[in-house]
């Protein structure tokens, strides 16, 4: 369907008042607020009434022709003179990392690891629809005379009544405006709602958004997601349709001003990654894609706009017409497509401890980080482990063959001092446990101070269970408080790992000695040792031996990981994405044992390497499927790039669907055609429309670094 002519003009001029947005002065205003107005207040009444007051001075913006009303711009802010200390959850935690642990602070300075980031949450704002503000105050008040004696709880039910407050004043702002412009049934939908629960499809759609430009002024942070927007959303309008009150034009209009917004918003930032989860299962199992689902996807392949990510669930039997909409979307979808499978996203967390009944609830938080809606605090990804980096360390006894690293504290035993294969594969294992542990033992710590210097009082509302403990979700409120983290490199690692295997141990190819040396060498005279290792099987091919260790080397990071156990009973889980990391991690990383060149990108995700899919995309995805998915409760994502002359309909929807019935979570690809991208780099300005899909996200191609663009262009187009 093409665009009405008022939602043509509204996406008209968001393009031109996204490239060059207003300021923002909400950051100058929290701060100045918490030094000069609340300054005396402890700490947690201090953070409360900042952000309100920062939420309540916002700039009102509502054209004439808008339905959708709301709006707020984000990276453009007023510089802050001077800021809140008490506010810092950022750098004085990595301060104290450096001086409590100065070996993980290196390899993190090093990017062998990283610190983490808060975000990629989803919270259960259909609460608000049908429970309205004044819904959620009444069981803040509850809980304070139930829990007077419990002064972290009365701290908590207090600072979620402040923010409460400032939603219902800021919103009225918008209806007082709306009164002056003379737009009455604007003025009394937001009247209506979010105060009261929404009754219809065009309420319940303001009371959405009105609450979530508020949410992510509070918690500004990339891959922080709306969620099954259909889903919840589908009962309003289903019961509009049915008392012939809307259109399924109409409810596409608005779904077209709704995107166009989100998109304005964070214009030029597509690393920021809001993923709306569409489609789907109901509790029962059975399909929950309904007419909204569609509506939505057709609106947003009509769009040019990289905001919200669309990403579709698919249930166990999706219906045919469903599945027919993804092929397109993969081919038609400008690179943006994004389809998970329910049965074996759901399976994985169901065996890390999410009970059925919640696990129905997953979304993706932002690229592909697998939490369930409205029940887990925002530390859902908390960065990434370098494997094969750590592997190059393990095998030169904790020398960098690019230079680019001066460790300290790193100092493994070399390759060349192991008898066999076991013996090295224990010693690699053993380092990355202690790194790995000393990145959850970090976000333990973290977390603890994240809930005084960052308490998220309005969207910790909307997580389970923090208004029936009185906790915020960094308190212990969150009814799942796990660590996510990626392991970036594992097909590398893998294929490594098996090389030295092979090479060194049992076939004798090279020694150890000889195998250090060519890798300093990046190979130079050692072509003939180079090819050889090049023909060694690798993960990807078919082969069980290849195949197997890279299957080893997830359930070994796994029983790491999945042992730990937080500072709220929950553990590490397994996040597997790549990102934007392709290129940065293979820089650091010199030749391989694989053979692969120092410097080449790492693998996506647990995507075979490029050089390894050599014998067509079948035989990669059997080889990748026989990972063990039910691990990965974090999510794993997969990157099959198609050339153009297989990118049809019958032959990709029958490619995800066998992924996904063989157990695969997450497929994603490219099928813009290889030389276009070659011309938009030489030709960029001729471009600006061109998508691709980076790794999680889809971004456009002309705003990425010259080392992205690259790796893109590089990656195996498959034609068979």
């Amino acid at each position: 369907m093409s665009m009405s002519q008022r939602a043509q003009k509204i996406f008209e001029r968001s393009r031109r008042v996204a490239n060059d947005p207003p300021k923002s002065t909400f950051n100058r205003d929290l701060h100045a607020a918490a030094r000069t107005l609340y300054k005396d207040l402890p700490l947690w009444e201090k953070h409360a009434r900042s952000m309100a007051h920062a939420v309540v001075h916002q700039q009102i913006y509502i054209e004439a022709d808008d339905k959708l009303i709301g709006r707020v711009y984000y990276k453009n802010e007023e510089p802050v003179q001077e800021r809140e200390p008490e506010f810092d959850f950022n750098e004085l935690p990595r301060r104290r990392a450096q001086q409590n642990d100065p070996a993980y602070a290196e390899l993190c300075r090093y990017q062998l690891a990283s610190y983490g980031t808060p975000g990629h949450i989803a919270w259960d704002w259909n609460s608000l629809l049908h429970r309205g503000v004044e819904g959620l105050r009444e069981r803040c008040e509850l809980g304070l005379r139930r829990r007077a004696e419990d002064e972290e709880a009365v701290q908590f039910y207090k600072g979620v009544l402040i923010m409460l407050d400032a939603l219902e004043a800021w919103n009225e702002q918008h209806v007082q405006v709306l009164v002056e412009m003379g737009k009455d049934e604007e003025a009394d939908i937001c009247r209506r709602v979010p105060k009261h629960p929404a009754r219809s499809f065009r309420e319940a759609v303001q009371a959405f958004f009105m609450q979530f430009i508020v949410v992510m002024k509070e918690n500004p942070y990339g891959g922080n997601s709306p969620g099954r927007l259909d889903y919840y959303l589908w009962p309003y309008l289903e019961a509009d349709l049915k008392a012939g009150v809307i259109t399924l034009e109409e409810a596409e209009e608005l779904v077209e001003e709704l995107f166009i917004r989100m998109d304005e918003r964070l214009y030029h930032h597509d690393g920021w990654v809001e993923s709306v989860v569409l489609g789907g299962s109901y509790p029962n199992g059975s399909s929950a894609v309904n007419p909204l689902t569609y509506i939505m996807i057709r609106a947003y392949m009509g769009l040019d706009i990289t905001h919200p990510h669309i990403y579709c669930r698919v249930p166990k039997d999706p219906p045919q017409e469903y599945v027919d909409l993804l092929a397109d979307y993969v081919i038609h979808g400008n690179n943006r497509a994004q389809l998970l499978c329910d049965e074996a996203v759901m399976r994985a967390l169901v065996k890390n401890g999410v009970s059925e009944s919640d696990a129905v609830d997953y979304f993706c938080g932002g690229c592909m980080e697998v939490g369930v809606q409205g029940r887990t605090s925002d530390f859902l990804f908390t960065g990434y482990q370098n494997l094969p980096k750590m592997l190059e360390l393990c095998i030169t006894g904790g020398y960098c063959l690019t230079g680019k690293q001066n460790l300290t504290y790193l100092k493994p035993k070399p390759l060349t001092s192991f008898d066999t294969f076991e013996d090295f594969y224990a010693s690699f294992i053993a380092e990355m446990k202690n790194a790995m542990l000393a990145h959850l033992r970090f976000q333990d710590a973290l977390s603890e101070y994240v809930n005084m210097a960052r308490p998220s009082y309005l969207i910790s509302s909307m997580i389970d269970d923090c208004l029936s403990r009185g906790r915020g979700m960094h308190g212990g409120g969150a009814r799942y408080h796990d660590y996510g983290s990626s392991f970036v490199g594992m097909p590398n690692t893998a294929d490594s790992l098996f090389a030295i295997k092979k090479a060194v141990f049992e076939e004798k190819i090279c020694t150890a000695e000889e195998l250090l040396a060519a890798l300093k060498a990046d190979f130079s005279g050692y072509e003939i040792l180079q090819k050889r290792l090049l023909q060694l099987p690798k993960y990807g091919q078919g082969n069980g031996e290849a195949d197997a260790m890279a299957i080893r080397i997830c359930k070994d990071l796994n029983e790491i990981y999945s042992s730990y156990v937080n500072r709220f009973g929950g553990n590490g889980k397994l996040v597997m994405l790549t990102f934007v990391w392709a290129p940065t991690a293979g820089a650091l990383l010199g030749a391989t044992p694989d053979g692969r060149h120092a410097g080449v990108p790492v693998a996506q995700s647990v995507t075979p390497q490029s050089m390894a899919m050599k014998y067509g995309i079948t035989t990669a995805i059997n080889s990748c499927t026989a990972l063990p998915f039910e691990l990965f409760s974090g999510g794993a994502s997969t990157m099959w790039d198609l050339d153009c002359s297989i990118a049809r309909p019958e032959i990709v929807s029958a490619l995800f669907m066998s992924f996904f019935k063989k157990g695969g979570h997450i497929f994603q690809g490219n099928v813009t055609d290889v030389e276009e991208l070659r011309r938009a780099l030489e030709d960029p300005d001729q471009y600006g429309h061109l998508i691709v899909r980076v790794g999680g996200y889809s971004a456009r191609f002309i705003h990425l670094n010259r080392d992205l663009q690259e790796e893109i262009i590089q990656r195996m187009r498959h034609a068979n």
